[in-house]
C-alpha cells in the first residue's frame, strides 16, 4: 500500500488541534457569566458550579483518551478523528442553546469525550512522519497549542461582548467546516496490516500507574509536577472570576489578558528557555522557577489594580523554565525504550489535576467572596496556589539534597 500523502494530513491535524485549543480558550472568558445566568446569582454563586463544568470536561477527556487511541488502532485514525469533530461541533451547539446548567454540563462532558482525540492526532503524526521529520511535525503540534491559547481567549472575549452564546456557534461552524475538509481530503494513515484488535486493557485510563511505579527514583519530581499542576489549575479556573469581581473586567478584557499570558509563555518557551537553561543549569532553573511562581501567585492574590495582573503575568511567565528542566531530569532516569510511555503517564497524571483543582479552588472562591463570608478574600485561590508551589519548592530542595544517592543508574524497580 502506498504511503499516505503527508501535506493534506498534517494540515488537517494542525487545523484540528488548533481548533480544539481555540475552542477550549474561547470558553474561558465567557463561561462563568453563562453559568451565572443559569444559577440566577452573582459570580460568587456561579463559581460553585463553574468548577464542576471544568472538572467534567477534563475527567471525560482523561477517561476517553486511551479508548479513542485504542479504537483508532482498530478502525483507523480518520474515522475516529471525524467522529470527534462531529462530537465537538455538537457539544458547541448544545452549549449555545443550553436552557439550563445540566445541559451545559452534558455539553461539557461530550466536549471532553471529543477533545480526547488529541491522542489520535498524535498517533496520526507518528504514522505519517519519517525519522527525519518527526520532530518537526510534532513541533507543529506544539505550535498549534501555542497559537490556540493566544487566539482562543481573545476571540471568546470579543465575540462574548456581543452575546455569550455567539462564540459557541462560531466554533461549531468552524468544526463542521473542518469535518467536511477531513471527510474528503484526509488520507488514512493507519495501514490495514498494522491494525490490532480493541481490548479494554488498552483503553484503561489508569494504565499509567504501573509505569510510574517502575521508576521510584523519579517520584520526587513527579510529586512536584502534581503540586504545580494543582496550583496552575487554581490560577486558570479562577482567573476570570477573580478579575471580573475585583477589577470589573469585561469578557474582552479578560480575553485580552489571557492572550497576553499566552504570548508571554510562547516567548519564554520558544526562546528564553534556550538562553537561560544552559546558564543556570537544571537544578537552579527548577528552584528559581518555582520560587518565582510562588511569589507571582501571591502577587496575583494581592493585586489591587488591573495593570498589576499584566505586570505579574510577564514576570511569572519566566517561571516556565522549571518545567523543561524537570522533564530533563525525569528523562535521564528512564530507559530509552520507555521514554514515550513515561511522558504519556505524566500527561495522564497531570490531567487529573484538572479534575481536582478547579473544584477546590472555585469552592474556596465562593466561600470567601460570598456576602455572608466572615472574611472577604477574593484572591484565596491564588494564595492556595502559592502554598502548593511553595510545597513543591521544599520538595525539590529535599530531592536535590538526596541527589547523590538518588542519581544512580536508571534501572526500573521490580514490581
Amino acid at each position: 500500500m502506498p504511503k499516505p500523502a503527508k501535506s493534506p494530513g498534517m494540515l488537517f491535524i494542525f487545523i484540528t488541534v488548533l481548533l480544539d485549543i481555540v475552542g477550549m480558550g474561547i470558553l474561558i472568558p465567557i463561561t462563568p457569566q453563562l453559568v451565572a445566568q443559569f444559577v440566577g446569582g452573582d459570580l460568587s454563586d456561579a463559581s460553585r458550579f463553574y468548577g464542576p463544568s471544568i472538572a467534567l470536561y477534563t475527567a471525560m477527556q482523561f477517561m476517553c483518551a486511551p479508548m479513542l487511541g485504542a479504537l483508532s488502532d482498530r478502525f483507523g485514525r480518520k474515522p475516529i478523528l471525524l467522529l470527534s469533530l462531529l462530537g465537538t461541533a455538537l457539544a458547541y451547539l448544545m452549549t449555545a442553546f443550553a436552557p439550563n446548567l445540566w445541559c451545559l454540563y452534558a455539553a461539557r462532558m461530550l466536549g471532553g469525550m471529543a477533545g480526547a482525540s488529541m491522542t489520535v492526532a498524535t498517533a496520526y503524526i507518528a504514522d505519517v512522519s519519517s525519522p527525519e521529520n518527526r520532530a518537526q511535525n510534532f513541533g507543529m503540534l506544539g505550535a498549534a497549542f501555542g497559537i490556540g491559547f493566544i487566539i482562543g481567549p481573545a476571540l471568546g472575549g470579543m465575540l462574548g461582548h456581543f452575546s455569550l452564546r455567539l462564540p459557541f456557534l462560531v466554533s461549531a461552524a468552524v468544526s463542521l467546516i473542518n469535518f467536511t475538509y477531513g471527510l474528503f481530503g484526509l488520507p488514512e494513515s493507519h495501514r490495514l496490516e498494522n491494525r490490532r484488535a480493541f481490548t479494554w486493557a488498552k483503553a484503561n485510563p489508569l494504565s499509567f500507574v504501573p509505569m510510574l511505579r517502575k521508576y521510584p527514583q523519579i517520584m520526587g519530581v513527579v510529586a512536584t509536577f502534581i503540586l504545580v499542576g494543582l496550583a496552575q489549575q487554581c490560577q486558570q479556573s479562577n482567573w476570570v472570576l477573580y478579575t471580573t469581581l475585583r477589577f470589573n473586567w469585561s469578557p474582552i478584557e479578560t480575553g485580552a489578558s489571557l492572550a497576553v499570558a499566552g504570548i508571554c509563555l510562547a516567548l519564554v518557551q520558544g526562546g528564553l528557555i534556550r538562553v537561560i537553561l544552559p546558564r543556570l543549569g537544571e537544578k537552579r532553573a527548577i528552584l528559581y522557577g518555582l520560587a518565582l511562581l510562588a511569589v507571582s501567585m501571591m502577587l496575583f492574590g494581592f493585586a489591587t489594580r488591573g495593570w498589576m495582573m499584566y505586570a505579574v503575568t510577564i514576570v511569572s511567565s519566566v517561571a516556565a523554565i522549571a518545567g523543561p528542566a524537570a522533564q530533563a531530569i525525569i528523562s535521564r532516569q528512564v530507559g530509552p525504550e520507555e521514554q514515550g510511555a513515561i511522558q504519556g503517564s505524566l500527561t495522564s497524571l497531570m490531567s487529573l489535576t484538572g479534575v481536582v483543582g478547579p473544584i477546590v479552588a472555585n469552592q474556596l472562591f465562593a466561600t470567601f467572596t460570598a456576602a455572608a463570608a466572615p472574611i472577604r478574600v477574593p484572591g484565596v485561590a491564588f494564595f492556595l496556589a502559592a502554598l502548593l508551589v511553595g510545597l513543591s519548592l521544599v520538595n525539590m530542595i529535599r530531592y536535590f539534597s538526596k541527589q547523590p544517592q538518588a542519581a544512580v543508574a536508571p534501572q526500573p524497580a521490580q514490581v
